[in-house]
Formats: structure tokens, sequence, C-alpha cells
């Protein structure tokens, strides 16, 4: 007997143990999705949609850290300083300048990421949740890896931030709310 069978095997035999009838289990599950649509329902009618040239607060910030970190990358290229070189298992291969053509990629997307939140537009409150979803990933790792009480509260600080920062997007992503889309008739 595969895996798959002996799960489904079970999961039936849990379903008879609970004395119930499917039909029963069937309204049970109706019910909770009712319930849980209600709640949904009326978070959506407490939130508010942006009124024009508005922004929220945790959207401002990311336009503000973006554009920063853009600078930073093109001020830490003009004054020629030095990155590591990582090999495919994480050691140091060596020092030198970064290519222009490593900077130009992350500048561009961090600046059009900056003016589309400085624009509240949705695909740049996404982008900047993926890059915190991404933060947050090497945060942890980073974390799990630390060798110093130092490494440890850098790393654990970061995965704070960017977790807050995923956190509060989510709101502002619902009060900015998906364009619709535009048919093509």
């Amino acid at each position: 007997m595969g895996s798959r069978e002996r799960k489904r095997s079970q999961r039936r035999k849990r379903k008879q143990r609970s004395g119930l009838t499917p039909q029963e289990l069937e309204t049970r599950r109706v019910e909770r999705e009712a319930r849980t649509e209600a709640k949904n329902q009326a978070v959506r009618e407490e939130l508010e949609p942006l009124a024009e040239g508005e922004r929220p607060t945790v959207v401002t910030v990311a336009a503000l850290v973006s554009a920063a970190l853009a600078m930073t990358v093109i001020v830490a290229y003009a004054t020629g300083t030095e990155v590591a070189s990582i090999d495919d298992f994480g050691n140091e291969t060596g020092r030198g300048e970064a290519s222009v053509i490593s900077i130009i990629p992350s500048v561009g997307i961090l600046s059009v990421m900056a003016y589309g939140l400085w624009r509240a537009r949705y695909w740049a409150v996404l982008g900047f949740q993926t890059l915190m979803v991404l933060l947050i990933v090497v945060a942890t790792l980073s974390l799990l890896a630390a060798t110093t009480g130092a490494q440890a509260v850098r790393y654990g600080g970061l995965l704070i931030i960017a977790g807050l920062f995923f956190y509060r997007m989510v709101k502002a992503m619902a009060r900015i709310q998906m364009p619709e889309r535009k048919s093509l008739d």
C-alpha cells in the first residue's frame, strides 16, 4: 500500500471514529466556511480605499528605504568599495571592485520600486514584500549559522525588521487594492 493510500485510509478511519456521518461533517465544513467568509467580509468593510494621492505610512517608509538602498549602492560603487567574491560553497575567493554590470540591475530595480512605492502602486508593494520575504529567509538561515552573539543580534534584528515590514504591508496592500483589468474589447 502506497503512502497516499495509507494516509487516505487513516483519514477515513478518523472520520468514522468521530461518530459523525459524512453529511454532518459536510454541514460543519460549510458552516465553518460561512463563518470564515463572514469574518473576512467584516474586515474588508472596515478597510477604506486610499484617497487620490494618499499613501499609507509604511509604504512611504518603504519607498524611502528603497531609495536609500539604491543611493547606498551608487555611493559604494562611486567610492570604490571592495566586495568579496564568493564561490558556490560560500567560500571567499577574493576581493575587488564590483562591476558596473552587477550594479545597474540592483540600482534599477530599487529605483523603480521606490518610485512605485511613492506612487502607492500595488505591484511595487508586492515587489517590496517579495524583497522582505527574501530577507527573512536569508536572515533566518544566517541566524542558524551565526557563530557569535553579535552575528545573532544582527541577523535577529534584520529578521524582526523585515518581518514587521512584511506584516504591515499586508494591510497597506489591501487598502491599495489590485487594479481592475482593462478588457481588450
